[in-house]
């Protein structure tokens, strides 16, 4: 029995997000399916992460056990000839039995792109959320350091949210401003449901100053949702990479 790892970049639009639901459009779904017709077996896809519907991926990595036999070179271009054009197999690797996408993960990147001109963009509306009011980034980037360690991020998870424990790690957290471009970019242990787009409309809420940056340490001291921003859409939500 072979293991095998891929690394997935997804357009989520159009998608009820990564995970396989019945009768709903979805990538796991997708994939298993192209992947069962190359090998004629049944096969369980598990990634690193569910990523939701409308949110998209450059390096999303998953992994799969097979008796197949086809060449781990020709694994990627055998894969993408069965799939929409919407996700692509960047690279197909053959690991150790007991990796695991999802359970040895060190860290995930996740970026959110706010476009913050006055009209935004007709061909990247898609990658990216629009709000014309200029922002004051530098606040933003004094906000975001706020984010980084060990803290229990209760305040910035959606309802619905299946984890025990709220405890995460942020190990990094940037904005970056390129021309009319804002990037937040998040790299930590793992992620609550909503998490980085909520992170990103507290952000946002720092930005038009409704929200100061010496504010961030007593909202997430506070685990109170409502007091963090609001959840961003997820258009402007990409995961980036994945450690391991």
């Amino acid at each position: 029995m072979r293991n095998i790892k891929l690394i997935i970049e997804y357009d989520g639009k159009g998608f009820n997000g990564w995970q396989k639901q019945p009768n709903k459009l979805n990538i796991q779904g997708e994939i298993e399916k192209a992947i069962g017709e190359i090998t004629g077996e049944e096969i369980e896809l598990i990634a690193s992460g569910r990523t939701d519907g409308g949110v998209h991926s450059l390096g999303q990595t998953a992994n799969f056990k097979t008796n197949s036999s086809i060449d781990i070179e020709r694994f990627p271009i055998a894969i993408n000839s069965k799939l929409k054009q919407s996700i692509v197999i960047k690279s197909a690797e053959e690991v150790e039995e007991r990796f695991h996408s999802r359970y040895s993960v060190k860290s995930k990147k996740y970026r959110y792109t706010i476009n913050n001109s006055k009209y935004g963009s007709a061909i990247y509306r898609d990658f990216e959320y629009h709000f014309p009011i200029k922002l004051n980034v530098e606040n933003m980037k004094k906000a975001a350091k706020e984010f980084e360690g060990e803290h229990d991020f209760k305040a910035f998870k959606a309802s619905g949210t299946s984890s025990k424990s709220s405890v995460r790690t942020i190990y990094k957290a940037e904005v970056i401003e390129d021309n009319d471009r804002i990037y937040i970019e998040l790299t930590g242990s793992g992620f609550l449901y909503n998490m980085v787009r909520i992170i990103s409309g507290t952000l946002l809420d720092v930005g038009i100053g409704k929200i100061k940056p010496e504010e961030i340490a007593n909202i997430i001291e506070s685990k109170e949702r409502a007091r963090a921003g609001k959840t961003l859409p997820a258009r402007g939500l990409c995961l980036v990479e994945v450690t391991y």
